[in-house]
């Protein structure tokens, strides 16, 4: 008897270990697969086994690694569904409902984050019962990827595909379902959302740390973590200080004292979101990404860092998926009350970055809420989002998706001369034209008076006898109006007379 299970148990160990043959987990039950290129399908079995992949007509074999790592491509096929996709070797697996169309990766901070049913009781979206109710959009996927950190690049994360209707897009960017809504009507295909956000966190931590620790000139990033880090040392006992100031505050009677906002501190580690949020999805094709981000990079020691990492961000991404230089959307940050910080540098930086090729800005200076940071009004980001989407995406000839942007300054007299691109019918919205400043050698900005002529804007100031420089919609807060005929508003920008 005891010999016998001795037996048993000699074999079991040395019998080779199977493992469970799995398919990535990007692909799931209703999921979108890019149209028009190559499909890459791929997952984890036992050494060695033979797998075999069949796709709406197509059949392909392949054979794991000596790690277990399986992968193919199907030839690429046009837009439409519902298809099934099978997976058979040791075990079948096999995914249903999917479409092919369009894949749009959407990522940034809680601006992009916001969803549908906003951020109660602080920030809501405009007519968000309303959108609810009426999202029922059978060819828009959705797949929210849920916030998580990592020190190295994982393979896989949590998060499923689901169709869009009111019960799923209530939870879904705001931002990103407009896009695809706006998208999904116009070119009559099936449109896949993939939002990986979190918000309140910095630029670097979506960045790989290949291309963080490729520019010695991007080392602030990582002196900026040093000094986040140096204050997580006593957490806790903050925490409880803060609380007995409460405590004490209430009990006199007096307003709850303000404290520094504390982030989770894994979302502020320099590459950690991409490891965790950005690269189990590089292997798989796409059609862009949609970013809105900035917000966080505007305190003092970050931000005039943002006018290389929003490059270095679009440069890596599309490095990491190969797909050459998929169309970078993103969003300028808005219009906010924070006195602090410094959303002129980052709404400019986010401007200068616009000469990287096959790149799309929204600006949205005019939604902008003086005392929220979620602005309401995420239909026009959405919207003007899809503009550049239908131009650099999808194609649209003459399609003007871009707002006024600063072309160069010229010396008239004692004012400056302030030229556009993308101007036609440049004018001012709601009255006389604000938002433009001044300054003289002294570098002391003053309000300007500004008046439009053609394609340009003269400016000038009777307290600024010599103008050096001039900008535009550089407060946090502010209420510039100056728009070209589509209309589209200008961008934020500063210059020095040459």
């Amino acid at each position: 008897m005891k010999l016998g299970f001795l037996t048993l148990m000699i074999c079991l160990l040395s019998a080779p270990l199977r493992a469970e043959l799995r398919l990535t987990s990007v692909i799931t039950d209703h999921g979108v697969l890019q149209r028009d290129t190559p499909i890459h399908v791929w997952g984890e079995a036992s050494p060695a086994e033979k797998i075999t992949i069949t796709f709406h007509g197509q059949s392909i074999a392949t054979v794991a690694t000596s790690l277990g790592i399986w992968e193919a491509w199907l030839k690429p096929e046009a837009a439409g569904g519902p298809f099934t996709l099978t997976i058979h070797g040791s075990s079948e697996l096999t995914r249903s409902d999917l479409l092919v169309g369009d894949v749009w990766f959407a990522s940034g901070q809680s601006n992009m984050e916001m969803p549908l049913a906003g951020f109660p009781p602080s920030a809501h979206v405009t007519n968000a019962e309303q959108e609810i109710a009426q999202a029922d959009l059978p060819q828009v996927r959705l797949l929210r990827v849920e916030h998580q950190s990592s020190d190295s690049p994982l393979a896989s994360f949590s998060g499923v595909w689901q169709p869009c209707t009111p019960a799923t897009a209530r939870d879904f960017s705001a931002v990103a379902y407009f896009f695809a809504r706006e998208i999904s009507r116009r070119e009559h295909i099936p449109i896949g959302v993939i939002d990986s956000s979190w918000g309140g966190t910095p630029i670097d931590s979506w960045i790989s740390l290949d291309a963080l620790s490729a520019d010695a000139s991007l080392m602030p990033a990582f002196a900026a973590r040093a000094h986040f880090a140096d204050m997580q040392t006593h957490p806790s006992l903050i925490e409880a200080a803060e609380k007995r100031s409460d405590a004490e505050a209430a009990a006199q009677n007096l307003p709850k004292p303000s404290h520094p906002w504390h982030p989770d501190p894994v979302s502020w580690i320099p590459a950690g979101l991409y490891n965790a949020m950005v690269a189990p999805f590089t292997p798989y094709a796409i059609k862009g990404f949609l970013w809105y981000q900035g917000e966080t990079d505007s305190a003092d020691d970050r931000a005039n860092l943002y006018a290389k990492l929003l490059p270095t961000l679009i440069a890596d991404w599309r490095q990491q998926w190969g797909q050459g230089n998929l169309p970078f959307l993103f969003v300028q940050i808005s219009s906010f009350d924070s006195p602090p910080e410094n959303w002129g540098i980052i709404r400019d930086s986010q401007r200068r970055s616009l000469h990287v090729a096959n790149t799309g800005m929204a600006v949205t200076l005019d939604i902008g809420e003086r005392d929220n940071v979620h602005p309401a009004d995420k239909q026009t980001v959405g919207a003007r989002l899809a503009l550049a989407g239908r131009a650099l995406a999808y194609g649209e000839a003459g399609l003007e998706y871009r707002g006024p942007l600063y072309r160069q300054t010229t010396r008239e007299g004692s004012a400056l001369e302030v030229w556009f691109d993308h101007a036609e019918g440049l004018h001012s919205s709601g009255g006389e034209l604000k938002g433009f400043e001044v300054a003289g050698p002294d570098g002391h900005f003053v309000a300007a008076t500004a008046k439009v002529q053609g394609t340009s804007v003269l400016v000038s100031s009777p307290a600024v006898t010599e103008p050096v420089q001039v900008r535009y919609a550089w407060q946090n807060f502010t209420d510039a109006n100056l728009y070209n005929a589509v209309p589209l508003p200008a961008s934020t920008f500063i210059a020095q007379v040459p």
